[in-house]
């Protein structure tokens, strides 16, 4: 199989992330960016989250509309994306507006719009190379399969809602599981608090 074809576009802040040897990564975390387009999701990745390290919130690959991958982050760089599972994961974001920009209000939960075929395809072909280039990659995971904490809704705060939902509903999980020799990781529920 052909390499496919990555456009490097390296956040600013890259070289401040942690690193990491190929070894230590056994999963990739699949997300919706839930914004309208790749400007956005460009423009949010560059934001500072963390004073202290002058770092943001991204994945390492973005896949637009179109199937074109940009990578922002090295493999071999910890990216914030997925809490509690950054230091093992490759995080992959599929432009899709998902709730955008109601992503906490309960009365606009569903996604709505379903992923290209062209963004299927490149995410098939980059897990492919993944798996060829880290040899102890065998987990893939949604973030909301991961991340279950919960948060108030914006317009009732009595209604809990899960903090993340993507790759949601829409995201046709076994036609990227077939043929990718990856395992769905799934975390334990998470216990309410007393």
């Amino acid at each position: 199989m052909p390499a496919l074809a990555i456009d490097h576009w390296p956040l600013p802040y890259e070289e401040r992330l942690a690193a990491r040897p190929s070894s230590a990564i056994d999963l990739v975390v699949i997300h919706c960016t839930e914004l309208p387009d790749m400007a956005m999701a460009r423009e949010f990745g560059e934001r500072i989250h963390y004073a202290g390290t002058r770092t943001g919130n991204s994945g390492h690959y973005y896949i637009d509309l179109e199937g074109k991958v940009y990578r922002f982050v090295a493999d071999t760089r910890v990216a914030n994306h997925t809490f509690g599972y950054n230091p093992r994961s490759i995080g992959i974001e599929l432009v899709n507006i998902g709730r955008y920009p109601h992503w906490s209000d309960s009365r606009h939960q569903a996604f709505t719009v379903p992923y290209t075929a062209a963004q299927i395809a490149a995410l098939r072909s980059l897990l492919a190379q993944l798996r060829n280039d880290h040899a102890n990659l065998h987990w893939i995971a949604g973030h909301e399969d991961l991340d279950q904490r919960l948060e108030p809704a914006s317009d009732d705060p009595s209604v809990m809602l899960p903090r993340r939902q993507d790759p949601g509903p829409l995201f046709p999980w076994a036609e990227v599981l077939d043929g990718s020799d990856l395992e769905r990781l799934s975390a334990a529920p998470v216990e309410p608090s007393h």
